[in-house]
């Protein structure tokens, strides 16, 4: 067993769950290769925890990992969405909830399904088994004008229209089949001077590509909504974030959840009774990495936690 991702922000979620009593239920909602799940397990030796990831292959990884927690731990192959949409309502309900965001560096490394531009790898980009599209069906299939808004409204790339008819003008001869092959067109695309920049040119366009294989914003709302709702009044809803994008929804969402108030802006007066506080909000601001650990492991300088506490109702 190789593991090969960072776990970011580790203590500081290890701290912000701690358990308020003995024996706690919590859920990581995307597993990985389990390096928050171990960190859990380890820091409180009584807590029971519930792994899911929709990636069988990475799952079975955390499995290995997380093997000398045997009995306190269960593993669930799904998408966290589903997973809290189908939640019985009879089942123990959970008093701690981690997401991190972030996509595992091993789909980068040894996946095989073209996340990173630079291998040379089949244009997969799928995250778990079932589903609709693959990358390789976007760029080959999807017409320019689409593909161009994928770029722009996933990836907030400024020559998304440049790429996507470069890429529309290049399978006209050829099928796109591999990522590097990807990645060699977008850097042709965009001007030379972009083409030298802090990033590689193409990973805005990667990235677009996989939110929207993978659905990963339009998952999001619905999961934290059923998450919260499942979640025992006092718990704890941790969420790491990576993009502005996913970080945006998180923080509207809290936020909503957080007004006491919920009539329109534009009534004349309360008619709500002004109690309908859902969550209190734990971090006023987004924790963010330290310096040593960006020094350590730099793609975590992106990342922000956000965490907030289920209202108890007397």
């Amino acid at each position: 067993m190789e593991i090969v991702h960072y776990s970011v922000l580790k203590n500081e979620v290890v701290s912000f769950l701690k358990p308020d009593r003995p024996g706690e239920l919590f859920v990581d909602c995307t597993t990985g290769e389990g390096g928050h799940s171990e960190a859990l397990l380890s820091a409180y030796p009584d807590i029971e925890l519930t792994c899911l990831d929709t990636d069988a292959g990475i799952l079975g990884i955390a499995q290995q990992r997380l093997e000398p927690f045997h009995g306190r731990v269960s593993f669930c192959n799904t998408w966290f969405n589903n997973y809290f949409e189908n939640y019985p309502a009879d089942m123990r309900r959970p008093d701690k909830i981690l997401f991190d965001l972030g996509i595992s560096t091993y789909h980068y490394e040894k996946s095989g399904r073209g996340f990173s531009f630079r291998k040379d790898e089949p244009l997969s980009m799928q995250l778990g088994s079932g589903m609709e599209v693959s990358a390789g069906d976007m760029v080959n299939n999807y017409p320019a004008d689409k593909l161009a808004d994928i770029i722009y409204d996933f990836g907030e790339e400024r020559y998304s229209r440049r790429i996507a008819r470069a890429i529309e003008e290049y399978r006209e001869n050829k099928t796109i089949e591999t990522s590097a092959e990807l990645a060699e067109i977008i850097y042709k695309a965009v001007p030379e001077v972009y083409r030298y920049g802090k990033i590689h040119p193409a990973t805005r366009t990667f990235q677009a590509l996989r939110i929207a294989v993978n659905g990963e914003l339009a998952r999001l709302p619905k999961a934290l909504g059923k998450a919260l709702e499942v979640l025992n009044p006092g718990g704890v809803i941790a969420v790491i974030t990576f993009h502005s994008l996913e970080d945006r929804i998180v923080k509207q969402f809290f936020k909503e959840k957080n007004r006491n108030c919920i009539c329109p802006d534009n009534a004349p007066r309360c008619v709500c009774g002004g109690n309908n506080r859902v969550v209190d909000i734990l971090t006023k601001k987004p924790v963010c990495p330290s310096e040593q650990e960006v020094g350590e492991n730099s793609p975590s300088r992106s990342a922000k936690l956000r965490v907030v506490r289920k209202v108890v109702r007397s």
